[in-house]
Parts: C-alpha cells; structure tokens; sequence
C-alpha cells in the first residue's frame, strides 16, 4: 500500500489448547491422525511453485512404528539445487518490491491457517513423523510455529522504525534492505515451528530461501509449505528441497550469491559448514551472515533452599519431555546432599506413573527416538554406564526397537561430574546426576560453568535470594537462557528469546528482532532540504 502508514495488528500469544478427555481439539486431532496415518504419501521437490517428482526417492516411517510405511519424499540432485537456487534469485526483486505490508499480510494469514483450519493436520503431522505427545505437538507446531509469524510482523515494524536523528535542514533515512543473494535455511527434525521460522524470518524482511528441512521433518514439512501457499506465497520465494545434506550445502556454498544461513543443527555440521564459507570467502559478492543454533548440554543447579518437589518436577519435565530431544533439555543436574536422596526417590515415584508408547495414545508421556541412529547410540551410552563404577543406573535404562525405537527415560547417578554424559550431549531421554556436598556450592557453579563445551540454557534451584544471585553472576556465560526455579526448557517466542553462546550458536535469538536484524542489509539515505552551493566554510572569510 502507498501513501499509508501501517500499523500491523496487535500480538499475542497463541493459547495452547489442552486436549482433555471428550474435547473437540481431540476428537479433530485424533481423526487427522488417523487419516494421515494410513495414506499413502508422496511429497515431491517445491521449486519456483511447482511439485518435481523425481527418480530417486526414499520411504518414511513414524519413529513408533518402523514398519509402517508412510510412503516416499524425492530426493533431489545437483540440477534441483541449481535450478532451487535460480529460482530464488528470479523471485527476489518482485518479493522485495512487494512491500513489507505485502508480505507481512501473508505470513498473518499463515498464522491463521495454522492456528485455525490447519491446527489438527499440522499437528497429527508433527506427532507422525517425530512421534510428539499431542501437548509437545501442539505447543510447538501450532502454538510457537503461529507465535515466530505473528511477533516476527510486529518486530519487523519495529524495525522499521527505527530512523537516524537528523539535523536542521537535513533528512537522513534508513531503508533495511534484504541481503543480495539468496538465504540457505537448513532445520532440524525436532521442531516443526523452527523449520517454518528458519525461512519465513529471512522472506519477511524481504529475502528468497532455499530451504532443506531435515529428512525425518518432511510430512510436517509439506504441510507447512502447503499453508504458505495458501496464505498467498509467490513461486519461488521459498524452495523447498530434499536429499543428500552434503551435497545440497556443498552445492549451494559454492554459489557467489550465497547471503547467508539460518541454521538449526548439530554443531560439528555448523562449525564444518562455517570452515567451508570461510574457504570460499573471495568467491562470495558480499560477506554471508552466518546465523546457528546448534547444540545444548542443559543444566539444573539445585541448591539446599531448593523445593524438592519443584526440583523433581523440573527434572522430569526437563529431561524427558519429547524424549529429551530438544537443544533445551535438561541433561546434568547437580544436587546437594542434604535433599539429593528425597529428590531423586520422588523422581522415582513419578517415573513409575509414566507410560511409554505412540503419541496416538493420550496415556503416554514418552514416545519414540527419531530413528534407528539415535537408539542405537542411546541404547549403547546406557550400556555403557551399565558397565562403569563411576556411575549407576538409578531408573530405567531399559530399550526396545521391536515396534518402534523406545528408551526408557534412564536416571545415571554418577561420583565422577566430568563423566561424559555430564559434558556429551546425548539428545535423548537420559539425564545423568552429580550429588555435591552442601559447603562446595561456590565450587560447584565454576564445576558447571566450566563442564561443557555448550552455553545454551540451564537453571538455578533455590529459595535464598543470595545463592541464586551468586549463581547468576558466576554461571554469566553458561547459558543464554536462565531460568530461576524453572526447567530449562520451553521458550515463548516474544518472551523468552531463545537462543545460547560458546559452542551453542551464534545467540541471535529466534522470537526476537535481534534475529531480523540479520536478514536485512540497512543503507543510510541524506538529503540535505537546502543544499549548499558554495564551497567555502564561514572560518575561511
């Protein structure tokens, strides 16, 4: 619109819906499930607006049931990717000459497909293909995937309209501009919200993306591109493509109009792929931003004031919701002798009430590890502390990959705080505990800042207003979200900006404008109102 100034709506937080016993949302999710369940799927290349199905496919299966074939996703080659990168290239100048009310108006439509008629398929999705609870389903691929769209909108007008102070007889002007090139997005597998926020924040503000989502978030993947083209998304602004990660990234790293990366993965491909923009640096027009959120080693420090059942609480939920396989998940966690043995038995007791099965079964508090990999390693580190004298396997540690890859959410309990469950993240339902003497506190907090390699989130336990402070000054770099008597997980988009340090990522905060910010290239504009037509300054007379 020209010759107006917008104002987008008011935000707020989407309502996360229960999903109680005899519940409309549960009887819609329930029948989606179902549906999706037992159809046969073929999802194809996205390029330029247009389904390529190609020779080369593979076969996905629900993590909870491996031997139910949900049908085949494409796989692309080098001639996919260059023509995914073309494409993007071709639609950049109209997407950004669109305007930002343009294109704000068809993410807040997306936000309301996802929120509204889309809820129950972008749900069931999301509990198929990463075996999700209905609770972990819902608050990420409805609650925080609408949450990234909505708040993203009102941050990019903040953004906006920020403007340099000018002077009498002069007005000076920023205009954001977004990158010159093309966005790679690469997402993980875990968070349906993080895959569609990975290419949408960047095509906000204005940029084209090549998106690569991981190969076990395809299905919610095609239903996210599915409401984006609803919602009004032209061809080509986002490419959607599947395959082999190496030669994809390789691929589109050797382009000169690579701009940037929107990255959510493990570190050691974070760290290989920055290597690899950094060999190619003369290659590229302009410097790529280089954005990632990779891995955690998330802690919980209990100190003597702390209540136990909180504590127990936050463990649990911590530790084990979505099988531990969030960045987020509390993974170390440190107790004081005095309570240690209270805590861990009410754990205990709690873990005896919890049912391990499919998300279809609202019983369940756990489902399924992604994959067969990710048992396996799990399944081999619990044998292992089987194996050790320095620690013991409190609760669980029990696996079966018979129907679908099950572990048991396992309790370590270990002498030795440098034990590699307490630095290695794991990304499973595995939390490993170190008991301290009450009197080492002080000692402890340099223990926990200095175990881990990661800074991504963690969490302070106590009621002495003293401890906790003395805990957030000596744990300031550990982690980039803090929770005082909180599990360290779950994050609201506009309210608790997530994002961590050190080998964590880069912390540009995802729900905040701190994360925009890095999508758009700003150029400073001067116009003097009277503009001098006499070189000589007022000193020289």
């Amino acid at each position: 619109m020209k010759n107006s100034y917008i104002k987008t709506p008011k935000v707020k937080n989407e309502k996360v819906l229960l999903y109680e016993p005899g519940s409309k949302e549960k009887d819609e999710v329930l029948k989606a499930y179902d549906y999706l369940y037992n159809k046969t799927l073929n999802i194809k290349l996205k390029i330029n607006g247009k389904e390529i199905d190609t020779k080369e496919k593979i076969n996905m299966y629900p993590p909870h049931d491996h031997n139910h074939n949900l049908g085949t996703y494409s796989v692309a080659n080098e001639d996919h990717v260059d023509l995914a990168i073309k494409s993007a290239l071709n639609a950049k100048e109209k997407w950004n000459d669109l305007g930002f009310s343009e294109r704000a108006s068809i993410f807040l439509k997306a936000a309301e497909l996802i929120c509204g008629p889309y809820r129950k398929i972008i749900n069931a999705s999301t509990m198929i293909a990463q075996s999700k609870t209905i609770h972990q389903a819902e608050i990420d691929a409805a609650c925080e995937f609408a949450d990234f769209l909505r708040f993203n909108v009102k941050f990019a007008e903040e953004i906006y309209n920020e403007q340099p102070v000018s002077s009498n007889g002069t007005w000076n002007k920023l205009s954001y501009r977004p990158l010159e090139g093309f966005v790679y997005a690469i997402s993980p597998f875990n968070f349906t919200a993080i895959g569609g926020n990975l290419c949408a924040a960047p095509a906000l503000m204005g940029n084209t993306i090549l998106w690569k989502p991981s190969d076990y978030q395809i299905f919610s993947a095609k239903v996210t591109m599915d409401i984006f083209e609803e919602a009004g998304l032209p061809d080509g602004v986002i490419n959607m493509i599947f395959g082999d990660p190496e030669m994809i990234t390789n691929q589109v790293l050797s382009s000169n109009q690579f701009a940037g990366i929107h990255f959510t993965g493990s570190t050691s491909v974070f760290k290989n792929i920055w290597k690899i923009i950094g060999n190619n640096i003369d290659h590229y027009k302009n410097y790529p931003r280089v954005v990632g959120e990779t891995g955690g080693k998330d802690f919980i420090m209990v100190h003597p004031t702390a209540n136990i059942e909180e504590v127990s609480t936050a463990i649990i939920r911590g530790a084990f919701e979505f099988q531990g396989q969030k960045c987020s998940a509390a993974s170390r966690v440190y107790l004081p002798k005095s309570i240690g043995r209270e805590v861990l038995d009410m754990i205990g007791n709690k873990l005896n009430e919890i049912k391990i099965g499919p998300p279809n079964d609202f019983q369940n508090f756990i489902t399924a590890v992604i994959h067969k990999n990710a048992f396996e390693r799990l399944k081999s580190t619990i044998q292992d502390a089987k194996d050790s004298k320095e620690v013991k396997v409190l609760y669980g540690g029990n696996c079966d990959d018979s129907v679908g890859y099950f572990v048991e959410p396992t309790v370590l309990v270990t002498t030795d705080p440098k034990y590699i469950t307490m630095e290695k993240e794991l990304f499973g339902p595995i939390v490993t505990v170190y008991v301290y003497e009450d009197k080492d506190y002080s000692n402890i907090l340099n223990l926990v800042d200095t175990t881990s390699q990661y800074a991504l989130t963690g969490a302070i336990f106590a009621k002495d207003r003293y401890a906790i402070k003395e805990a957030l000054n000596k744990l300031e770099n550990s982690a980039g979200n803090f929770y005082i008597n909180d599990k360290p997980s779950g994050a609201v988009v506009g309210q608790q900006p997530f994002g961590g340090a050190r080998a964590s990522g880069t912390n540009d905060k995802a729900g905040s404008k701190l994360n925009l910010l890095r999508w758009v290239s700003p150029r400073l504009i001067k116009e003097p109102l009277l503009t001098p037509k006499d070189y000589k300054y007022p000193f020289l007379k």
